[in-house]
């Protein structure tokens, strides 16, 4: 397992190289993350790897063209590196709604069984460049006419269903950018996980920043929102302010009176909160404000930077293997020894895992306190 996780950081810190462009053709350009990357299926474990960055471009790691059975062998310095495998193409993005709106515009696959949406693809931060997430590419896809701006909750139901139908997808995603309300997102997530789970069961996670009213953590939970995620980012306070100058305006410790709350909703280890390394946070202050987040209850999935074309940080480098070592094992144990797991998340990111190695090692972290 240990190899498992070094191969998946190094993989998704230098990005890897398609030989064939028709392998890489269901990956995935522009819009809310992940983005610019391709399924890929390791060891047994499905994870997203950049292979439109131009770290990728640059990449050791060059990937033949698979077989007919999908698979295909990965080459660093060309030498052999792993083989793997690439999860089909879903069923569900050929068909269209009655009004003749694609499904893929409403929803995407990711990994290889989570339906994932951004309910709203506007935001008040991106509409400001004093204001906007540097590393945030949401208009992108609605830009180029790959997705629409608001996806009904009768939409996203209907997709919905026909993703479990056709792809046996196990849970969702519904993120959404922040509208200019005080529940931040929370309402419209509200009304569509009440009409998703109306018409299909289906868990669920919904992301948003922290509502300014804790009573949306309730709401949210009882419109069928199973799991909960309000990502920090970033994390040190001058970090937030070079790279997220608006969000930063949300401070810290709302964040943490906020997960404080959706912890006594949703429960522990069912609040997640998405970190990314490789912006400017030291490893030291990463951990630091994992072991707070754990100690009450807060999944911090602390994943590696990836620069999307685009935006303001295309060209800021990802984060490299050691600085994810540095961070990920120490922090897999932390979870651990909390009493959480990503097996145990209902829905969302964590549960998922493919942005990050934090499960391959969280599991050896497992085995070392059996062993112990």
């Amino acid at each position: 397992m240990p190899d498992t996780g070094a191969l998946i950081t190094d993989l998704q810190t230098r990005g890897m190289r398609m030989i064939d462009p028709r392998a890489g053709a269901d990956s995935r350009r522009g819009g809310a993350g992940p983005t610019d990357h391709k399924a890929v299926t390791i060891d047994g474990m499905t994870v997203m790897i950049p292979v439109h960055t131009h770290a990728a471009f640059d990449s050791p790691y060059i990937v033949d063209a698979p077989n007919e059975e999908g698979r295909a062998t990965v080459r660093k310095d060309g030498a052999f590196f792993a083989e793997v495998s690439f999860p089909k193409r879903a069923s569900f993005l050929d068909l269209a709604t009655a009004d003749g709106i694609p499904y893929g515009h409403i929803a995407q696959l990711h990994a290889k069984d989570v339906l994932a949406t951004t309910v709203l693809q506007t935001c008040i931060r991106y509409e400001s460049r004093k204001k906007t997430c540097k590393f945030c590419a949401i208009g992108q896809s609605l830009a180029a006419g790959r997705t629409i701006a608001h996806k009904s909750p009768q939409q996203l139901a209907e997709v919905a269903a026909a993703a479990v139908r056709l792809d046996g997808v196990k849970h969702m995603v519904m993120t959404t950018g922040t509208p200019a309300g005080k529940d931040r997102g929370a309402k419209v997530l509200a009304e569509s996980a009440a009409a998703i789970r109306a018409a299909v069961d289906l868990p669920l996670q919904g992301q948003c920043e922290p509502p300014e009213d804790d009573a949306w953590h309730q709401r949210m939970k009882d419109a069928g929102i199973d799991s909960l995620g309000m990502h920090l980012e970033v994390v040190t306070p001058e970090v937030r302010e070079r790279i997220m100058p608006g969000k930063a305006q949300v401070p810290l410790e709302k964040y943490f009176d906020s997960f404080a709350a959706a912890v006594e909703v949703f429960g522990w280890g069912q609040v997640s909160t998405y970190i990314l390394a490789g912006l400017g946070d030291t490893a030291e202050a990463i951990l630091d404000i994992s072991e707070r987040l754990t100690a009450m209850g807060v999944y911090p999935f602390v994943v590696p930077f990836v620069p999307v074309s685009g935006t303001p940080l295309e060209s800021h480098p990802a984060p490299t293997a050691a600085f994810m070592h540095s961070v990920l094992p120490p922090l897999a144990r932390m979870i651990r020894e909390n009493g959480m797991s990503s097996g145990d998340i209902k829905a969302g990111c964590g549960r998922c895992g493919a942005c990050s190695a934090l499960s391959a090692f969280e599991k050896f972290a497992s085995k070392e306190r059996v062993v112990a």
